[in-house]
């Protein structure tokens, strides 16, 4: 008689799992980038053992490798702001203290002082707003970190405990679908740092033909946006439009709009993630796009994620039950519509007759 015990345990693991989702669904998100982040430094962290360090140490430089990804991606905004700062102090001096806007028969007038108060109000929203998120921000990293730092130490014994649930032979899906999910996180990682990537190169050339000053600036803060799901570069090139109206250069702010929008916030997405998508994750570029776009509409920021992943593990489920279905070898029927006998029997002279 088959053990059923293991299979019971696994349905209350599956079960209790769901519970604590609903219950930790505010911080179900920093759950799965933790996830995410520590499958990927499994490897970093095997090869650090094998190189003679303990398991506690190997995880601890892991996830410290971890953070400092995070800050190399976020320090070129600090430190061109801190390098800047005396430049953007200059450029507000341009900005004259009022400006008419007369539009289809209505004239209005903007004062430099309005505008300020304005600034001012949502600058007080913003500042109000991000003391009261910074505790909960603070407690989300903290969390991730030591969710990170969990899963490196102990990931091996939960990936094995994973498999051994699964009947001895579905191991071949388990394991194809262990290699394709860790290959399409490492992929989508790689293609969010090469659209940064690409998106500072082709800023660049776009900067440069709209004869701006400080094309490297611009270009970095545009390559750093570009880790912020949804609006990206548009931040910038929304402020950039904003000044050039406050000046009066009315065609500038429409360039910038125009051409920064199609060449900088939209053509690295269409043209950067779905070619990598198919040479790092084996992944077509349509459906990458598909997953990219479905996820960050229905879950947010985590759907970067979890949406060509899904779509990954769905593409290889197809590809196993084609495997085991032996499509590929299957015969193809005629384009007759007549499908061939191989119990026919044949005459004597060879011909085939049908019985």
């Amino acid at each position: 008689m088959t053990n059923r015990r293991p299979y019971v345990l696994g349905g209350f693991l599956l079960a209790l799992s769901v519970l604590v989702a609903f219950i930790l669904v505010d911080v179900l998100a920093t759950v799965f980038f933790a996830i995410t982040v520590a499958y990927l430094l499994i490897p970093l962290r095997r090869w650090l053992e094998e190189r003679g360090l303990s398991r506690w140490i190997a995880s601890v430089i892991s996830t410290i490798a971890a953070g400092i990804g995070v800050v190399v991606v976020l320090s070129p905004l600090v430190v061109i702001l801190f390098l800047r700062l005396n430049d953007l102090v200059a450029l507000a001096s341009f900005i004259p203290d009022s400006f008419s806007i007369d539009l289809f028969g209505f004239f209005y007038q903007l004062t430099l002082d309005d505008a300020f108060a304005v600034g001012f109000s949502l600058l007080r929203s913003v500042a109000r707003t991000t003391a009261f998120a910074a505790p909960v921000i603070l407690i989300k990293l903290t969390l991730f970190g030591f969710l990170v730092f969990a899963l490196l130490l102990s990931g091996d014994s939960v990936g094995r405990t994973l498999l051994a649930l699964v009947p001895e032979e579905y191991h071949h899906a388990a394991t194809s679908l262990n290699t394709r999910a860790r290959e399409t996180l490492f992929a989508i990682y790689v293609l969010q740092a090469a659209t940064a990537v690409g998106t500072f190169i082709i800023a660049i050339l776009v900067f440069w033909v709209l004869g701006y000053d400080y094309v490297i600036t611009l270009a970095t803060i545009a390559a750093v946006l570009q880790f912020i799901p949804i609006a990206g570069p548009s931040f910038l090139l929304a402020g950039l439009a904003v000044y050039h109206a406050a000046v009066g250069d009315v065609v500038a702010a429409g360039l910038i709009i125009v051409v920064g929008g199609v060449f900088v916030a939209w053509l690295p997405d269409i043209l950067i993630r779905p070619r990598l998508a198919k040479e790092t994750a084996d992944l077509p570029g349509s459906l990458y796009f598909v997953g990219f776009v479905g996820g960050l509409l229905s879950l947010g920021p985590v759907g970067i994620i979890a949406g060509p992943l899904a779509v990954a593990l769905l593409a290889e489920a197809v590809s196993l039950l084609s495997e085991e279905l032996n499509v590929e070898d299957a015969p193809e029927v005629p384009t007759n519509g007549k499908i061939p006998n191989d119990n026919a029997s044949q005459s004597p002279d060879g011909t085939a007759n049908d019985s």
